[in-house]
């Protein structure tokens, strides 16, 4: 039967990549692995936000179009959306890190991340941009909508150094780099193709070859009494 199923654009990075079979069952069945990431990464995180919040685009990246960083965590969905062949739908919901707002009337789409800038980063990171940038332009009733979005990238911000400030105060010195995430619409939604063909498998695909969770849980299955 066909599904209407709701996706995280947050989990399709590392969530899929490492184990379809974890995100099969976080979709459909409703289980969420355990969650991995140390706590003080969502805290530098809302730092960073309030720091380049209204701040010129220029300050970002000098190879961005004159604008400004106008909104910060914005929560978006996006309408219901069909891919040729599939007869299940989805739809996007997730918290945008920023948007830019450009002067010439079109928006950029800005996701931080607190690491070296590395040529990977683009492609990994960019399902999860234009996810966002689909629900932007195409937002369910009542959400966010802005259009059109016309860049989505990464700022990546490694520390480099810890600065002394005086009275035991000290502070980690970053070096910015911009990441440009090229869109590619068809990409995205070829994308969304596979992953609606294996949410609508009848059970759980085979776990990822790295999933730890799945290995455990596999581990402990062996070895309960039957």
């Amino acid at each position: 039967m066909p599904g209407h199923w709701r996706l995280s654009p947050s989990d399709f990075a590392f969530l899929w990549e490492e184990c379809r079979r974890c995100f099969y069952l976080k979709v459909v069945r409703g289980i969420n692995p355990p969650s991995t990431m140390p706590g003080i990464f969502s805290r530098i995180d809302s730092i960073l936000k309030r720091y380049f919040s209204g701040m010129s685009t220029a300050e970002v990246s000098p190879t961005l179009p004159p604008g400004t960083v106008a909104f910060g965590e914005k929560w978006v969905e996006s309408s219901p959306l069909r891919v040729p062949g599939r007869q299940s739908t989805c739809f996007v919901r997730g918290k945008v890190d920023s948007i830019l707002r450009f002067q010439d009337g079109s928006y950029g789409v800005i996701d931080f991340k607190t690491s070296a800038a590395r040529g990977h980063q683009a492609s990994l990171y960019a399902r999860q941009l234009h996810s966002y940038a689909y629900a932007l332009e195409n937002p369910a009733p009542g959400r966010l909508n802005l259009a059109p979005i016309s860049r989505l990238g990464l700022l990546c911000l490694e520390p480099v150094e810890v600065l002394g400030l005086g009275e035991g105060a000290c502070a980690y010195r970053t070096e910015p780099t911009w990441v440009e995430c090229p869109r590619d619409d068809r990409a995205f939604l070829a994308f969304i193709g596979e992953v609606l063909a294996v949410l609508d498998l009848p059970g759980p695909p085979e776990p990822g070859p790295t999933c730890r969770w799945c290995r455990y849980l596999d581990a402990v299955h062996r070895n309960l009494p039957h």
